[in-house]
This record gives C-alpha cells, structure tokens and sequence, in this order.
C-alpha cells in the first residue's frame, strides 16, 4: 500500500504520462510512498477502480485533460461509491491543464477535497506534506468545500524542478512512446490555445531546462533501450541553436542504433543551418508536426497568429522535396469568420504543397494533414469571439465547435466526417495504393474526398468501427479497382 497514488486515463495504453513522473520525482522524502498507476481510455472501468482500492492511499491524484475529463468524472464517481462506507476515505487532488481553468461549480470539482491549479510540481508536494502530517489524520472526512490552489498561469522555475526521467520502466522504454520536454511554455498568442492564457512576462512564457542534464538525462534513455522520443515543447526551434544541439546530439545517436525523434516546430523559424541538419536524418528516424491552422490571413490576424505564410509555404516544401522527414500539419476547421470557401481553399493549398513536393511519396507514410476542429478550451480568450462570431459549442469535452456565423451545422458536421475518414484512409494509409485514384496530385482533393467521405457514411451509417475487410471492398467499388495489393 502507498500513501500516494498518482493515476490518470492515458488515450492509450502506449502513452505513459510525464505529468506523473513529473509529479512523483517532485515529492521530495514523499517520493517512496508514492505509486503511479495509468489506465487507457478502453478498459473496463472496474479495472480503474481496482487498483486503486487496493492501494488504499490517503492522497489521490488525478491528472485531468480535455480528453479523459469524462472518463475521470465516471472514476470518481465509480471511487465515491466505493468509499462511502470507508472509514479511511483518502483525500482526492485533481490537476491538470483542463481543471486549471474551468469554472468552481464544475461537476467534476464535486468529487474533490482539492484542486491544484497550473503547473504542480511544488504545489503538489506541499500539498502532501501537509495532509501527510500530523495535523491530517487518515481517516478525515471530505472537506466540506472544494480548496483551489493556485491559478491557471501558475508555473514553475525550470532549474528547480527535478528530473523525472528515471520513473520510466523498462517496459515503458521498450513498448511505449516516451514523453520528454527540452522546454515548457510558448511565446505566442494564438487565441484558441492554452498558452495564451498565460499573463506572463515575455521571459517567463518559455522556460529552459539545463541543456546538459537534459541531454545527459537522453542518453541514460537511450541506454536503456528508448527508441522513440516525442517532444511535448510546444516550439522546439524557438532557440535555433539549442534546437541544433539537441538534434545533433541524436543524429549523432541514430549512427549507432534504430532511434524516431518527434518535434513540434515553427514553421516559419527554418535558418539554413537547420534546415542542413535535419536533411541528414534517415528515413523513418524523424517526425515534424507544424501548426499552419489556417492559410485565411484575416482570421490569422484576429486570434493573433504568428508566422508568415509564404515563409511557411516554402518550409512545407523543403520538407516534403529534400528530407525524409514524417510530417503531420495542423489545419483548424470552424475558426471564427472562416467560412466553407475558405477553409476547403486552405485545405487545397495545403494538399497542392504537400503532394507536389517530393516525386514518388505518398501521404500516411511521409505526411499527414490533420484536421482538427475548433475547441473553446476553458480559460482561453478566444471566448471574446463568441458573439461577434456567433460561435456555438458543445457544454461537454472536449468542447468542439458546432456552428459559427460563418459554417452552419451542417457543414461543420460534413467537414468533421471528411476529418474522420481522412484519418481513417489517408493518415492511417491502409490502402496506399488506391491513393492515385481516390487523391489525385494534380487536381484539388477536398471536393473529390468530400464526396467520398458522404458516400461512406451514407453507406456504413457512421464513421467508426467500421471492418476493414468492408472498407477496403466499398473503396474498391469506388476507386474502379477489383484488387487493393
């Protein structure tokens, strides 16, 4: 049994949670009688509620995000009826990106004794001192009011927060994708993310941990068997020459051993020296996400979007002709004052880019265009759009945009099946040798797999759980071919 519990509901059983470790490595002389135990979106929900009975903690955290908001409320709920007859109820902590913002009367806070607002590595350990000690006995009843601690824009300082690397088990090292973070925060202000929620100073939006121990930090991964690192820095490449020494520490790395590397960049932040050193990574050895969101200039401006487009545009490019680079970019449909036009434009432009560069490469192995919808997040300011904007969302996480004055429901409900599928056929890339029949290079693919994506829910009736034997017979129909291999 442990004192401390640290549990959260990863999307899947492959994502291990840094926050977690982040957490536990922070607990000072706590650390030892803390115990992590992750669950994944899918499992039964007695399965949850098990292990963490069996511990029999007196502190309880929980890491809560947008996507396991629901699921999390279904564990407390679960652990509430569960403890009703315990005399030794333990104390339930929630944190995390998604409760830091939202409203007190939340249901979710119903089923807290506290909340850590912000990031929680010393709030979290105080916390814990003090119910530990022993002016807190282990069976005290429910605080008759949820605590708040903290704000939102809390942070921490970068140099005093301890490593939580070593947390990671051999088998997450060996089975899983492992989480890292080189930096924290993002200097920009784009209205539809967290990161301009932040009221702080210029030099406090970014924090830096120590090059060296970090990368001393990489290399005991590296050794004990990591093969995938996937950075959560929001702007990896915002110092280009502590991006450099980074990615030359893995090239150097990758001579020797089958290793992938995951970076968010800044699409328009792309100097000839970099653009060098990522030319010399091996196929299958990189993976660059980059947020382009939109190509409409006048909603770039109004949620204050950095960048510049055509910089952006001959980045895309460079990328898909003279690297072998995996890259995932971002577009954003249902942005306030983006209309149908002007979001399948975008979405045109971005395919031209992307399928015209680099001859003889498809999509799903060597790029993929994500298609998300817009999500009002609690606590960002693009909520000041609403009535300019008519925008309407759903109450429930994860929060998505169900009509704006300039996409009605309708066609915000087309474009999030066109999403659906195009992650299902092409992302996913399960029959990439239809890709020349159903996404043609030289012509606009968005009409043409919109199209597609209405026919294939009109014929399976959704957009999931869909058999692939199935599937693969319907695109056969469709594309005129009687073989997919």
């Amino acid at each position: 049994m442990s004192a401390i519990v640290l549990a959260t509901i990863n999307a899947k059983w492959i994502h291990p949670s840094l926050a977690l470790r982040l957490l536990k490595a922070n607990l000072g002389n706590l650390e030892a009688q803390c115990e992590i135990i992750e669950f994944a979106l899918r499992q039964p929900l007695k399965e949850k509620t098990a292990p963490i009975i069996a511990e029999r903690p007196r502190v309880i955290g929980l890491s809560v995000s947008i996507w396991n908001h629901l699921a999390i409320l279904e564990l407390l709920k679960a652990l509430e009826e569960e403890w009703k007859n315990e005399r030794q109820k333990p104390f339930v902590v929630l944190g995390g990106p998604e409760v830091s913002w939202l409203q007190e009367d939340a249901e979710i806070f119903r089923y807290a004794d506290y909340v850590i607002r912000g990031e929680g590595e010393e709030n979290f350990r105080s916390l814990c001192v003090e119910l530990l000690g022993e002016s807190h006995s282990a069976g005290e009843a429910k605080t008759s009011t949820t605590i708040f601690i903290g704000k939102g824009d809390a942070i921490v300082n970068a140099n005093e927060i301890t490593s939580p690397y070593r947390l990671y088990t051999d088998e997450d090292l060996t089975r899983k994708l492992i989480y890292v973070e080189a930096s924290r925060g993002c200097p920009f202000n784009c209205e539809f993310c967290l990161g301009s929620s932040r009221n702080l100073a210029a030099a406090q939006k970014v924090r830096e941990f120590p090059l060296e121990p970090f990368l001393a930090d990489m290399e005991i991964l590296i050794n004990r068997g990591c093969k995938t690192f996937k950075f959560l820095d929001r702007t990896f490449n915002l110092d280009i020459d502590r991006a450099q020494k980074i990615i030359e520490f893995f090239l150097e790395k990758i001579k020797d051993r089958p290793l992938c590397v995951h970076f968010e960049m800044v699409p328009s932040r792309f100097p000839e020296s970099l653009k060098e050193l990522l030319c010399r990574f091996p196929a299958g050895t990189l993976r660059l996400e980059l947020g382009i969101q939109t190509f409409n200039t006048q909603i770039r401006a109004l949620l204050q979007m950095s960048g510049n487009m055509d910089e952006e545009l001959k980045t895309l490019g460079f990328l898909r002709e003279k690297t072998n680079a995996i890259l995932h970019v971002d577009l954003i449909a249902g942005l306030p004052g983006e209309d149908f036009a002007s979001f399948k434009s975008g979405f045109d432009r971005l395919w031209q880019v992307l399928s015209k560069q680099g001859e003889g490469k498809t999509p799903g192995g060597l790029f993929e265009i994500q298609l998300g919808i817009l999500k009002c997040l609690s606590g960002t300011p693009i909520v000041r759009r609403n009535e300019a904007y008519k925008m309407k969302y759903s109450a429930a996480p994860p929060y998505e945009v169900i009509e704006t004055g300039a996409l009605s429901a309708a066609e915000l409900d087309k474009i999030k099946n066109f999403a659906r599928f195009w992650e299902l056929i092409v992302n996913r890339a399960p029959f990439p040798v239809l890709f020349p029949v159903l996404l043609p290079a030289e012509k606009p693919v968005f009409d043409k797999f919109m199209d597609l994506s209405d026919k294939l829910l009109g014929h399976f009736g959704r957009n999931w759980g869909i058999d692939r034997n199935e599937l693969k017979s319907f695109l056969c129909l469709q594309s005129g071919s009687s073989n997919l291999y």
